[in-house]
């Protein structure tokens, strides 16, 4: 029943932003961490960035911190990351997450540590 579909995804130049956007549904948003990954061809799903339940308290990819921004909106039931500066390696399927356990403080990186996935959002950055 619970379901993530994440949007905003696309192609955009070097240097350019993008917002992607994660709707949440068949669970209660507000009480789960939410995190962003992202996985390129040949590679294993990589962690971008994390927020607490409750919003404020984020974790971010050392490759995309300072660049990317994650956020939440509980009563919309979405979160957000918002790409900035994006270079080529940024390219990849960004999936959205929702954590196994509500109520986390510590956030996780590992993606055995999220249930519930979206189908994934393309993103594709130029030079």
């Amino acid at each position: 029943q619970a379901q993530l579909v994440e949007s905003g995804g696309g192609l955009v130049q070097a240097g350019g932003s993008l917002r992607l956007s994660c709707a949440a549904s068949g669970r209660t948003f507000s009480r789960y961490g939410m995190g962003w990954f992202r996985q390129r061809p040949g590679k294993e799903r990589e962690f971008v960035a994390a927020i607490r339940w409750s919003g404020g308290v984020t974790a971010y990819a050392n490759s995309v911190r300072g660049r990317f921004t994650i956020s939440r909106d509980n009563a919309k039931n979405t979160v957000f990351l918002q790409m900035n500066s994006l270079k080529p390696e940024d390219t990849a399927v960004y999936v959205c997450a929702a954590e196994k356990t509500a109520y986390t403080v510590v956030l996780p990186t590992m993606p055995d540590e999220y249930d519930i996935w979206g189908q994934g959002t393309q993103v594709t950055v130029s030079l």
